[in-house]
């Protein structure tokens, strides 16, 4: 219960932002970003190799998010979506995290994603990009009886 009061105290505060109604032309989030897997918060045996996440405009409002894994044991894992940037929530595929996702684009270098599994909230991610626009950060929001956060810092590939 205390997880689904989190998530609508989330989702209202989502809802109080100023959404675009599409991506800007050029938003800083465009490109692919690299997660410094050494800051990652987790046993450095259990890190993954790597985590590539790499975001673009799709036109009508949409914003296709690709995210590449690559496991300790060296299995690669592939999602990839198509979502429109006002809120409404889409099934998902190939994720062990995730099987819906919503989006916002509050500013053009901030991201919100609220990810569900099973018909329960599972996450939510904050992408920010830094005013340089060399550096992202992802705060990521889990429930786990209580809410926990994580923050993830990322690089821009290309």
């Amino acid at each position: 219960m205390k997880a689904l009061v989190a998530t609508m105290l989330i989702a209202g505060a989502i809802q109080a932002a100023p959404a675009l109604a599409q991506p800007p032309a050029v938003s800083p989030l465009v490109g692919s970003w690299a997660v410094d897997v050494s800051r990652l918060p987790m046993p450095p045996a259990a890190r993954p190799k790597s985590v590539t996440i790499a975001f673009r405009g799709a036109g009508e409002g949409k914003w296709v998010t690709q995210v590449d894994i690559v496991d300790a044991d060296g299995t690669k894992r592939h999602t990839a979506d198509t979502a429109a940037l006002d809120g409404t929530a889409i099934k998902i595929k190939d994720s062990t995290e995730a099987d819906t996702v919503a989006m916002k684009m509050p500013a053009p270098n901030v991201l919100v994603m609220g990810l569900g599994m099973g018909g329960m909230p599972a996450s939510t991610r904050v992408y920010t990009v830094a005013a340089d626009g060399r550096t992202m950060i992802e705060t990521a929001v889990n429930f786990d009886g209580v809410p926990v956060l994580r923050t993830h810092y990322f690089t821009r590939i290309r």
